[in-house]
This record gives structure tokens, sequence and C-alpha cells, in this order.
């Protein structure tokens, strides 16, 4: 439990060195095959790379498959900002807003080595964000912010880098699509199999979608995904709308001749939201964007994916069977939702309504929500579990097990 604790603390060390520390990469400059004319945008803000450069370099945080950006909204306190490629605008949480003192009307969004100017900064709140990733809602970067810079997300080196789109050319190994859209989400065709059969549809490409892969109802009943496919309740990594989904692994998922093996999709009970289009079979999320370097190039009207060293990673599913959210002080009180009953959570004990104290030695104080349920993936680990139910303290037992087994090939 030591060495869990020096990891966490390491990786938060390196975040914030890198806020400061770490130089931008030069442009990349090698041709490039021809591109598309940029479109013309009047969404797009006005842009100022510092020094006279023409890219800048962002250590990210990365929570779960989320990415958020650090930033300063009118030279105010710090903010991180979630990367959001559905959004149609970049907005602040309103209660961020009051307490930045940010006033209505034009803002400067200064990040490290560039700064943007929007004309407006609408203030949006984001429902039920801080208790499913525990931690505070400040504000979103939707498409003006894409349409402003060409965005690079770097998944393994956990940053991102804004280029000036009038001097970028990409040079590297990955693959460029042309892609479309439904309402403000970018669209890529994707190839996939979970029952013997390979489809190929179009899929929405959702930076703030947490899940891998996530299919609306309508689509994988039309196509019978789920036939012969082993299926668990989801529990934690969905949107608000799609709570009854399901999950099941699939044997393959495969952008531009890059195949993904075992990822796990999430299969909706209703289509969330209203960006899905009649054709589109559903939305790719964190989970499976983080096996690649994306380029999101909407100047050039292309979206990159560069395979990275994850993507022949296995994907790892909750092996509790225990849903928790963060509430109180901090949102470090660990708050169980749901136990699904021949769980692993629910053969310890645990109930709907306890709070997790503790975990080994560690108090629930000293972890996030997202290192919690990171816990709860290490296969055969027994932990100890200090738990608070009506005013009384318990200490269980849980062992973890694999809930998800291997799609056969």
């Amino acid at each position: 439990m030591e060495r869990r604790k020096t990891l966490f603390l390491a990786a938060g060390v390196a975040l914030l060195a890198g806020l400061g520390a770490r130089p931008a990469p030069p442009a990349q400059t090698n041709p490039a095959p021809p591109q598309a004319p940029a479109p013309s945008s009047s969404t797009a803000g006005s842009t100022q790379f510092a020094f006279g450069g023409n890219v800048a370099e962002i250590p990210a945080a990365f929570v779960g498959g989320l990415v958020l950006l650090p930033l300063h909204v009118n030279q105010s306190q710090p903010c991180l900002f979630v990367l959001d490629s559905t959004a149609a605008s970049t907005s602040i949480d309103p209660g961020r807003a009051v307490e930045l003192g940010i006033a209505p009307g034009a803002a400067e969004l200064e990040f490290a080595g560039v700064t943007l100017r929007l004309p407006e900064l609408p203030r949006a709140p984001r429902q039920d964000f801080d208790t499913r990733f525990g931690r505070a809602y400040e504000g979103t970067l939707g498409r003006d912010f894409f349409e402003s810079f060409v965005v690079g997300v770097d998944y393994a080196r956990k940053t991102v880098r804004l280029y000036d789109p009038a001097g970028y050319q990409y040079s590297g190994k990955g693959k460029g699509l042309h892609p479309s859209f439904a309402g403000d989400m970018p669209v890529v065709p994707a190839k996939f199999n979970t029952n013997g059969k390979t489809l190929e549809a179009d899929m929405g490409v959702n930076t703030a979608l947490d899940a891998s892969v996530l299919f609306f109802e309508r689509y994988a009943n039309a196509h019978r995904m789920l036939a012969h496919l082993k299926t668990i309740p989801a529990m934690d990594d969905v949107p608000a709308d799609s709570r009854d989904a399901l999950l099941g692994r699939m044997r393959l998922f495969e952008i531009e001749s890059f195949p993904v093996q075992q990822a796990i999709a999430t299969f909706a009970r209703q289509e969330p939201g209203a960006t899905g289009g009649p054709k589109l079979a559903g939305e790719i999320g964190g989970g499976m964007l983080a096996r690649f370097d994306v380029v999101f190039d909407y100047p050039h009207q292309q979206i990159i994916f560069e395979p990275n060293s994850d993507r022949r990673v296995d994907e790892i599913e909750d092996m509790s069977g225990v849903s928790l959210i963060a509430t109180g002080p901090g949102l470090r009180r660990f708050e169980v939702t749901q136990v699904r009953s021949g769980t692993p959570g629910a053969e310890a004990g645990l109930q709907k309504g306890d709070v997790i104290a503790g975990i080994d030695e560690d108090p629930a104080a000293d972890l996030s929500l997202v290192q919690v349920r990171d816990l709860f993936r290490q296969l055969g680990h027994p932990y100890r579990l200090t738990v608070e139910r009506n005013e009384q303290t318990l200490h269980l037992t849980m062992k973890l097990k694999r809930l998800l087994p291997a799609n056969e090939s």
C-alpha cells in the first residue's frame, strides 16, 4: 500500500512540474499529403502564441477517460476545463464564474504558451459531473476551441499540443479521416465485431465520454449485437441518461485499419442526448481514444489517429460490482449507490448507502474517486474496507474477481 501511495504522489508531482517546466516541441514541418481547404468559421476565437511561436504544449489532467486543460480566464485563478468534442461552444460553470468574478461578455483564456480570445464565454453547468468524477466541474472547451487550433492529444505523455493552423503539417505514422458532423460532434467510420459478424458504421468522437465505446440501443438491436455476448450491468462510466446500460467485451474494434481487441463496449438502454442521427451507431469515448494519439485538425477537415503503446493493452473492467459517487467536503466521501448481486461487493456485505471510509490502511480522504475505482480493478486483491453504516463502523473484506470474461475469438 505504501508503494501505491508513492505512485499516486509521483503522478501528481509530475503533473505540477510539467505545468511550467516542459518546453514546447517544434511544429511539424515535414511535407504532408494534400489537405482540403480550411473552412471559414465564425465561431473560432482569435489566438496569440507566446514569443512569436506556433505551438504550445500543455500538461493536462487525465481523469478516467477525460482530458482537462489548465487555463486562466481573464487572468483569474487557475481552472481545469474539460475537452469536449461534442460541445457547441466553450463555456464556464456558473458557480465558478461567480467565484472568479468573471463578468459576462468577451473572455481571454490563457494556456501555457498561448492565449485564446473569445467574443463570449457562456455560463453552463454540467449535471452530476462532481459526484461521477470526484472533482468540481469548472468549464468546457468546445467546438470554437477546436476550430481555433489544431489540437493534438497525446494520451501516452498526458499532454495536449495546440498548433497554429496556418503553419501546421502532420508528419507521423498515423492516418487521417475526414469527419462529418452530427450536430457539433465529429463522426468517423469504424469497424467492430461483437458476435462473429463484422459491421461498419459511423461513430461519433466524444472526448467527454469516459467509456471506451457506446452503442445506441436501436443500432445494437437492429444488428443483434448482443446475441451470444456475455454482458453485465454498467456501473460508473456511463452518462446519467443511460444508467441502465450493459457492458460487453468486443472481439474487435477498428479505426482506420488500427484494430483493438477485447475492448469493452457500453450498450445503452436508450439513446443519450440528442446528438445521434439515424445513421449513427454510437460514440467513441476516452477509453478507446486513449489507445491513440489523436489530432483534431478541424481547420484542415481531418482527425488523425496514431496508435500508441496502449493500443494492445487489455481493458480491465470493474471487479467489485459496486457503484460509487463522491460527496462531502473535497468530494472525498465515497458513497455506495448500487451493489450488484453475486459480485465481490455483495459477498463482502456492502449495501446501498454505505460510506467507504478506508481501504486497507489508507483513509478514503487520502484517495480520489478515480483512484478508488482503479483499485477495484485489481484482480484477486482482498481489500480490507472500513465502512460507515447507520453511525456504525464495520470492517469488511472484499476479494475482487473478473466479472466480464474475454470474448471468444
